[in-house]
Parts: C-alpha cells; sequence; structure tokens
C-alpha cells in the first residue's frame, strides 16, 4: 500500500492471489488508510499448478462470500476477478457470471487479448465462440464496470461490442512494452467510443508510477504514427479512469463533494526535469515535460481521504480509522 501511495497512486483495481485470505489481507491494509481500493480473488480452475486451482463452485462461494463482507464497506470495492478465460472453464466463467448478476454493481476484471498466442489459445480452447470477448460475452461477464486488461488484439466487432456495454480497456503500456505482447491502439478505441484507463500492470510492467506509464504510452502511439497529448494522458490515469470505472463522483478530481484523494507534486525532482520545466512556457509542456520524463520522484505528498498518507523522505504507519 505504502507503494502505491508513494507512486502517486491513490485507488488501484489489484488482482489477489486464489486465496481468499489474500483479498481479505489486502482490503484490511486498505481499510487503515481510509483508502478507496477495488480487489478481488483470482478465480483458475484449470491450466494453472495443482496449488492454486479452485473449482467452479468454490471459487463462487469464496468469492461471493468475500464480496459480501467487503463490498461497499467503507471505501472498499469488490472485483469478480476470473484471471483469464484459458484458466477458467466454462463452468468457473458461468458461476462468475452468475455472481456478477446478483450484484450488479460489483466490479468484473480480467484480461483480454493481451498477445497473439493467447489469442489462437482461446480458439482451440473455445471453438465455438466468434472471438475472445464473446467468450466474456456469452458468460455475461462484459457491461459496465467490467475492467479488460491489455485488449491490444482485437476484431472490429470486439471493438464495437465493448463500446456498446460500457466496458473499460485497462490499457497497460509498460508490461506490453516489456513482455512485447503488442501495441495497444488507443486511436482506433477511442475512435470507437471504447472507455480507457492507464495501467501499470506490476505483474508485468516495470514501474508503479503512473508517470512513468504515461510516457511509455506516448511511446506505443507513436510507434502508431499518432501522439497522445499532455492533457488526455493525465486524463487516463485521473478522470478518465474514474469515469471508466464509474467512480467519479467519488475520485478522480478535484470536485465538490468528492472524497479528497490527490497528490502533491515536486516540480524540482531532478536536475534533468527541472532544467526542462524551467523553460516550459505553457501548462502543456509542463505537463508533456512530468509524464515525459517523470516517476516516482515527482511525488512531494500523497493524500487519501484529506489526509497524508505519504511525505517524501518520511515513514508512515498506518492507523485504524
Amino acid at each position: 500500500m505504502q507503494q502505491l501511495f508513494a507512486h502517486g497512486t491513490t485507488t488501484a483495481s489489484v488482482y489477489a492471489t486464489v486465496h481468499p485470505q489474500s483479498v481479505s489481507s489486502f482490503f484490511e491494509a486498505a481499510e487503515s488508510y481510509n483508502a478507496r481500493m477495488i480487489c478481488g480473488k483470482v478465480l483458475m480452475d484449470r491450466n494453472c499448478p495443482t496449488a492454486l486451482q479452485d473449482s467452479a463452485e468454490s471459487g463462487y462461494r469464496e468469492s461471493k462470500q468475500l464480496l459480501e463482507q467487503w463490498h461497499k464497506n467503507g471505501r472498499q470495492l469488490y472485483a469478480i476477478t476470473p484471471r483469464f478465460a484459458p484458466t477458467s472453464s466454462e463452468a468457473q466463467l458461468a458461476k462468475a457470471g452468475q455472481l456478477a448478476k446478483e450484484h450488479p454493481d460489483s466490479f468484473i476484471q480480467t484480461h483480454l487479448s493481451e498477445n497473439p498466442t493467447e489469442v489462437q489459445w482461446i480458439n482451440e480452447l473455445f471453438p465455438d465462440y466468434s472471438d475472445y470477448l464473446a467468450v466474456y460475452e456469452a458468460h455475461d461477464l462484459v457491461r459496465e464496470r467490467s475492467l479488460f486488461g491489455h485488449g491490444i488484439h482485437l476484431t472490429d466487432r470486439e471493438y464495437l461490442a465493448l463500446a456498446s456495454s460500457g466496458a473499460t480497456i485497462n490499457f497497460c503500456p509498460s508490461s506490453n512494452l516489456f513482455l512485447g505482447s503488442g501495441l495497444f491502439n488507443y486511436q482506433r478505441a477511442q475512435a470507437n467510443g471504447v472507455a480507457v484507463a492507464l495501467a501499470s500492470d506490476v505483474g508485468g510492467g516495470t514501474s508503479l508510477s503512473m508517470f512513468a506509464n504515461q510516457a511509455d504510452a506516448y511511446k506505443v502511439c507513436q510507434l502508431q504514427q499518432a501522439s497522445l497529448s499532455p492533457f488526455d494522458s493525465l486524463y487516463l490515469c485521473t478522470q478518465g479512469a474514474a469515469v471508466a470505472m464509474g467512480i467519479e463522483r467519488q475520485v478522480g478530481n478535484l470536485n465538490a463533494g468528492s472524497e479528497a484523494d490527490f497528490i502533491e507534486l515536486d516540480m524540482q525532482p531532478t536536475p534533468m526535469l527541472s532544467q526542462r520545466l524551467n523553460k516550459a512556457s505553457s501548462l502543456s509542456e509542463k505537463l508533456f515535460a512530468i509524464n515525459s520524463l517523470g516517476d516516482d520522484r515527482v511525488i512531494n505528498a500523497t493524500y487519501v481521504a484529506g489526509k497524508q498518507v505519504y511525505k517524501k523522505g518520511q515513514h508512515y504507519v498506518a492507523t485504524a480509522v
């Protein structure tokens, strides 16, 4: 939790492990800071190590118990979390969809079309479906508050279906570049009206910093002969992410009545960035410099629900609220 705050993130959508206690431990830590977090127990009943395998029934039962215990308990939010379609049987996906219908205000998070090999595997495992997204659609897992990691190798139909459902693609540029997964087509997603949020994917990426990930997002777009403006870039990990997740009335902005989660920037964090900022003549140029050269060193302080939870150079210990 402290690492998230030190990198300037106040709300995250997190995959726990297959173990129910991992979810409770995460939410307990978030609760100690009064932080708004989204988390869920990973569901996997096939194509994974036996020690990490649950079943359709146990996954449903444990997820339901966790959801009823934690969802909207204080600032905590629950996400039904199939790891991705290849590691869940159709029976498990159906139970996940059942749970989603029983709790329509919950979140759903999983992966979608991260790399070509995965897409081909989907065709082999689910030959009766037209494409990757269709597998999730058939099991009632595509709707508002559905968060799909990556979404790189999508068909025209999938873009349209994502847009009409209100689901979100979590664009993970650092991970996609590091793993060589491919280049997310932000412009195409935008043209089709698909909601997009910027994400770090700590498992495959190289930084928790959303500034570092903004720099990688810019590079991904440049490789496709398109430019990501500094304003759009910042929007994707603040207000834009909140809108995509349906929590813009709580976080992502400084509007009256919001929950006062915000960061304070150090505008002179490194000699190189300081020099660049000193020569910037507009807000756009300043944002571009920070988005291109910034990382966790840009974060001077982080506030959650109006309370300082991180200060550069100081050590913070959570206290019950």
